[in-house]
This record gives C-alpha cells, sequence and structure tokens, in this order.
C-alpha cells in the first residue's frame, strides 16, 4: 500500500484490492516439493508429468468371457474344447492351442495367440468345452498396450491443480509421488479481551471467538495451507510475540479486530509504527483496514466484527489467493432481486448477504438448478454472522446506489 495521510477520503473497493494483490504476487514464486501422488490433490504441478509405461501396459480382456481365435468362431454356433482359465493378475503366459478357447477374466491378460474375447453372455458352458452362439471379429474386447496412453505421453500440464481424476491416471502408471508448489502458507492471529473460546463459559462483556475459525476455514477452503491460528488480548506485548512467531512460519499473516478508531486498536497500535497503512476503505461492512508488511511478509489487518471479518476475506483477499492455489476465479455474475434494497449508504460499495433463487425443476436437485434471481437474506449489521449462514452469495451494490426496486439487476460473487 502506497502510504497516504489518514485524513485523506476512503479508498475505493478496486483500488485497495489491487495493493493486496500487489503484495501477494511474489508469493506465486515458491519453492517446489515432492508430494506423495495420495496427498497431492488439491496441489498446483511445478512441471509437465509423463507417463512413464503404456497403460494399459499388457493386452488384456476387457470383459468376462473366453479368448479365441476369430478363425475359430467365424461360423457359429460352434463348440470349442476349454483349455484353461487366465484370471486377472497372472502372467497369462501359456499358448492358446489352435481351434480352441481359453476362459479369461475382466483384466486378464489376453494368452498368446488368441486375438478376440466372447462375452461369457454369448456362451454355453458344457463339460471341459463351450459352445458359442455367435461370432466375433479380431480385436473385440481386447484392449492393447498403449491405447489409453503410451511411455512418455504428456499426462498434465505443470499449473495443473491436480483433482482426483489427475490423481487416478498418476496413480495408474505407478508415480508414487510429484512435484508441486509448496501451498501458501497463513498464519491466522485474532485480537480483543472480549473474545474467548468455543465450550467456555462466557462471563458478562464476553462472546465467543468465531473469527479465526472462520478465517481458517475460508483459508483452507481456498487452497491455503493454514500453519497457526492464534488469539491475542489487547496485550501489545502478546500481541508482538504472537506476531513474531506468526511472521516466521507464513508466507501472509491475516488479522482480525484493532484496526480501528477506539481507544484499544492493539493491531494498529503495533503495526503502525512498524509502517503500517491504516484507514478507511469505501465498503460496508470491513471498513476499517490495514495494510503492513513485517520482516518481509505481507500482514492484512481485517475489522474485528464477523461479517465484516468474512466479507473482507471474500473481496480483498479470495480473487488473490485462488490464482495463487491455480483455483479459478471467484464466480461473478448478475441476478435480478428477489426483494428490495430500502437504503445502501452513499458512497460505499455495499454488500449484503444473499441467497439464490434457483429454477423450479422436479428433474433436478436444487443446487444444480439454474439460478434465476438473488434475495436479500439479512440486514447490513456487521454482527449479524449467524444468518450468513444461509447465505450463498454477496449482493455487490455500487457505491452510488442508494436504493434498489424488485426486479433490479445486480452483481453478485459466489461464497
Amino acid at each position: 500500500m502506497n502510504p497516504r495521510p489518514s485524513s485523506v477520503s476512503a479508498r475505493p473497493v478496486d483500488d485497495y484490492r489491487d495493493s493486496i494483490e500487489q503484495l501477494l504476487r511474489p508469493l506465486a514464486a515458491r519453492p517446489v516439493e515432492h508430494v506423495l501422488v495420495p496427498l497431492a490433490v488439491g496441489r498446483q504441478l511445478a512441471d509437465d508429468v509423463r507417463a512413464p509405461v503404456d497403460l494399459p501396459v499388457f493386452r488384456n480382456s476387457a470383459m468376462d468371457g473366453y479368448a479365441v481365435r476369430a478363425s475359430s468362431v467365424v461360423v457359429a454356433p460352434v463348440t470349442l474344447p476349454l483349455a484353461g482359465v487366465v484370471a486377472a493378475g497372472q502372467a497369462g503366459q501359456t499358448p492358446l492351442p489352435p481351434g480352441a478357447a481359453m476362459k479369461v477374466m475382466t483384466g486378464a491378460p489376453i494368452p498368446p495367440g488368441a486375438d478376440c474375447v466372447v462375452p461369457v453372455e454369448d456362451v454355453r458352458a458344457g463339460v471341459g468345452t463351450i459352445t458359442i452362439e455367435r461370432g466375433r471379429s479380431a480385436g473385440e474386447f481386447v484392449r492393447e498396450p498403449g491405447t489409453d496412453v503410451h511411455a512418455g505421453d504428456l499426462l498434465a500440464r505443470a499449473g495443473t491443480t491436480l483433482a482426483p481424476r489427475h490423481i487416478a491416471a498418476l496413480a495408474a502408471v505407478g508415480l508414487p509421488d510429484v512435484p508441486v508448489f509448496r501451498a501458501v502458507r497463513a498464519a491466522v492471529i485474532t485480537t480483543g479481551d472480549e473474545l474467548v473460546a468455543a465450550g467456555s463459559t462466557l462471563r458478562p462483556g464476553q462472546i465467543y471467538n468465531s473469527n479465526g475459525i472462520a478465517l481458517a476455514a475460508a483459508l483452507a477452503a481456498n487452497g491455503i495451507n493454514v500453519v497457526s491460528v492464534a488469539h491475542s488480548t489487547d496485550d501489545p506485548a502478546e500481541f508482538r510475540k504472537l506476531l513474531a512467531a506468526a511472521t516466521e512460519s507464513a508466507d501472509v499473516v491475516f488479522t482480525s479486530g484493532g484496526v480501528s478508531k477506539g481507544d484499544f486498536e492493539v493491531v494498529k497500535d503495533v503495526l503502525a509504527p512498524l509502517g503500517g497503512q491504516f484507514g478507511s476503505v469505501a465498503v460496508q461492512p470491513g471498513g476499517p483496514q490495514g495494510l503492513t508488511v513485517v520482516d518481509g511478509v505481507p500482514v492484512l489487518s481485517f475489522p474485528g466484527n464477523p461479517v465484516s471479518t468474512m466479507v473482507s476475506f471474500e473481496v480483498f483477499a479470495r480473487p488473490m489467493l485462488r490464482r495463487l492455489a491455480g483455483l479459478p476465479a471467484v464466480e461473478i455474475y448478475e441476478l435480478p432481486l428477489r426483494n428490495e434494497v430500502a437504503r445502501s449508504p452513499q458512497g460505499k460499495r455495499q454488500f449484503l448477504r444473499g441467497k439464490l433463487i434457483r429454477a423450479t425443476s422436479a428433474d433436478l436437485p436444487a443446487l444444480h438448478r439454474h439460478p434465476e434471481a438473488v434475495e436479500v437474506v439479512s440486514g447490513p449489521g456487521s454482527h449479524l454472522v449467524a444468518s450468513m449462514a444461509w447465505a450463498d452469495v454477496l449482493i455487490d451494490i455500487p457505491a452510488e446506489v442508494t436504493s434498489l426496486p424488485v426486479g433490479a439487476v445486480v452483481r453478485v460473487w459466489a461464497l
């Protein structure tokens, strides 16, 4: 963030998000590490990966059936002697005698001399013989080596974020591990004497600490490795100690609380002398914000009200973090409003919690139906965290708009 006097007007949302992205962009140059394939889902490949073997590795049967020479079953029905059985996992090196059949299981090697497989459904089994009811052509139900992939073929490109389908392919060719970029490491520090851990008995004036848990969950859901979640009272010495540990272990630190204009703003009091820039962004909720670089580590400081913390993450940090993790961009699209917005603050870009209204269809589950509208699910208060659980989008109302009627088209950000 460029130095700005505290007296300047609130910064536009896009301008502030650009400042955060500039601070986070260098994290794209992360070290490479090798991780076991079963643990690599969600990780981003650092190099191209090529197949070390053919798939299939050997000729094998696509069906439970009987391996034969197609020339032996040109005229059907025909009865052939049964020369043996080949199960999946056997070497399958015994040649097929001329004019005979061998029983094979799905995935079992095709015996030398056979060139097709007759499915069990087309066969009547006798004593030491089988009768084939219809003829087959050479190659039917035979999987040839390399028909899926050849040794040396590209399996996945550098930069690919590995999904379960990629893991299946990597495992199928026998790769034990793959090179991936180290995940971005984040630390979370919440602040405030009033916050206590879940499960504690609340005393007068206390509330449960939801921000640490919520931020850690949001970071993990967007491909970030959360290395620590800590809580500081309003004691500056305690916050300094936690901050030092966080900057030593993380690539980026997130704090909540202590950034406004009150008497006990521990985050601002500690970070402003270190060059931290604190001020207002023209947004509701989440106006007070702070950016600092401590020992080369970006520290993003969000306000402490629970909804302000979460909206700040969604609007300012999530887009760039997803880019760093190789995940798809946050989905933003337009929908008509189902209910009116009676008032939106002049000069502030407001993000309301919204719920998608989906098209009625008896053929599809609700989540797979096309969204046709959006409705506001709670008031604008930054303390209304429980009602946020009913939202699946943020409704983006421009700073110059002060009200919206039913049917007005608005931008929505997928949560």
